[in-house]
This record gives C-alpha cells, sequence and structure tokens, in this order.
C-alpha cells in the first residue's frame, strides 16, 4: 500500500498507508481505516496530564468505501504486503522513519485566525486484510501562539485500511478506510472569552472538514498504487506532489 498525505489526519485530519520499502512493490497509505466498532480511539498520545485550564475536545470520524476494478494480482494480495515493501504515496508530505513507522507533514489550515500545521508521527500494524495506522505522537507548527499548545493538548488517531475478502474473486473489489481523530486541548487564555462549545463546535468542523478533502485524495492515490503495482511496476514511485 501506501502512505498518502492521508497521513494528513491529527489535526487536518491525520494520516498513511501500506507496503513498500520505498523501493518494493505496492504502497499503501495510512490514513484510511477499515471499521472500528470502538466509539474512541484505541492509542492515546498525551502532552501534558497536569494542564490545569480548562480544555476543549474535538472528535470527528469518516469511513469512505470505493470500488476497485481487480487487475492481473487481486486486491487482496496487494493489501497483505507487509509494512517494509510499503511506498510512500506523496514525497512531499511523507517520510519513512523506519520499516513501520512514518512521518506526516499536514498541510496548513486556519482555526480562527491563526495558522496550524500539525506534523504526525504514525505507526501501521499489519492485519490480514489490510492495516490500522495509529497516531505515536504530534506536533503542532504555525502561528506562535499554535506552537506555545505543544505541551498542553492530547491527540489521538485510527486509521485502518481494508479490503472486501467476500469479493476476491470478483472483477471488481471494495476498498474501505475508516478514521478517527480526537484532541483534547487546554483553552489558550486569548480563547477563555469565547465560550467552550463555539471552540468545540469550530474545532470539530476543521478536523472534518480536513476528512472530507484527504480521504476521497488518499483513496485515489491508494487505488492508482494499486493499479501500478498489479499491472508490474516496481518502482514504487510516490504519485503525489504536495498539491491538495
Amino acid at each position: 500500500m501506501a502512505l498518502n498525505s492521508s497521513t494528513h489526519l491529527a489535526s487536518r485530519a491525520l494520516v498513511l498507508n501500506p507496503r513498500a520499502s520505498f523501493s518494493s512493490r505496492r504502497t499503501r497509505l495510512i490514513l484510511a481505516s477499515g471499521y472500528d466498532k470502538s466509539p474512541r480511539p484505541s492509542l492515546r498520545v498525551s502532552a501534558d496530564a497536569t494542564a490545569a485550564g480548562p480544555k476543549a475536545r474535538f472528535i470527528a470520524r469518516r469511513r469512505q468505501s470505493v470500488p476497485v476494478r481487480q487487475l492481473g494480482r487481486p486486491l487482496t494480495e496487494y493489501m497483505s504486503l507487509p509494512a517494509s515493501q510499503y511506498s510512500v504515496l506523496d514525497a512531499e508530505r511523507i517520510e519513512r522513519v523506519d520499516d513501520n513507522t512514518f512521518r506526516c507533514y499536514v498541510y496548513r489550515f486556519k482555526f480562527f485566525a491563526f495558522e496550524v500545521c500539525p506534523v504526525l508521527l504514525v505507526r501501521v500494524e499489519e492485519h490480514p486484510n489490510g492495516c490500522c495506522i495509529k497516531l505515536l505522537s504530534c506536533k503542532l507548527e504555525g502561528s506562535p501562539i499554535v506552537v506555545a499548545q505543544n505541551d498542553k493538548f492530547d491527540a489521538s488517531m485510527v486509521n485502518r485500511i481494508s479490503c472486501d475478502r467476500t469479493r476476491s474473486n470478483s472483477s471488481v473489489a471494495e476498498l474501505t478506510s475508516d478514521t478517527v481523530i480526537e484532541v483534547s486541548i487546554e483553552i489558550p487564555f486569548a480563547f477563555r472569552p469565547i465560550p467552550v462549545q463555539a471552540i468545540e463546535s469550530t474545532g470539530t468542523q476543521v478536523l472534518e472538514q480536513i476528512l472530507r478533502i484527504m480521504l476521497p485524495r488518499f483513496m485515489a492515490q491508494l487505488v492508482k498504487d494499486y493499479q501500478a503495482w498489479a499491472s508490474g511496476d516496481t518502482s514504487r514511485q510516490p504519485l503525489g506532489t504536495g498539491e491538495i
């Protein structure tokens, strides 16, 4: 599989993908996910458990499925590649740290009047029919007031990518991505006159917008990577250019 700017999923949603040592056969991004029945992500990254100020909590979830026309090699085989064979779909935004770990640079976005650019460290866990991508850490870049929040927030993300094995013999398979993002942040002093509900509503809308933009883009790149892999392309060249 491959890592995409899908990887772009703890603030602008947070994100990545499957298997190719950047030179091996398949790319699978990290930003999608299969269906996770638990209401909250399973991995949590805490920046500061003793923060004393009032907190706001943002949660967003998106699930998307796309049909994939199967070529010479089935989609299930592509989805079963080891993480060491993942390649990056967008080299401008994703870099490999080791076989199972990737750093993702989410594109910049506005939260109220401030610029935010999350940098995510994610790990891929291999599953029989896909992979699960979990957030290890998140660093905020951007406006000074945003950078100052790096020790005052918790973030979690779980992204699962899976394929429908019941269609393995069909000419058309189904690829599914399910992503959950949750952020809890101590409200900066300058924002405290604003009602907490208004801050939470705005933050949730930002996360949802990120997922609306990033998931379809990620899924499209993943399908292209599968098609290249299934056609015998072993170059594992990134398909993205950093553009949103």
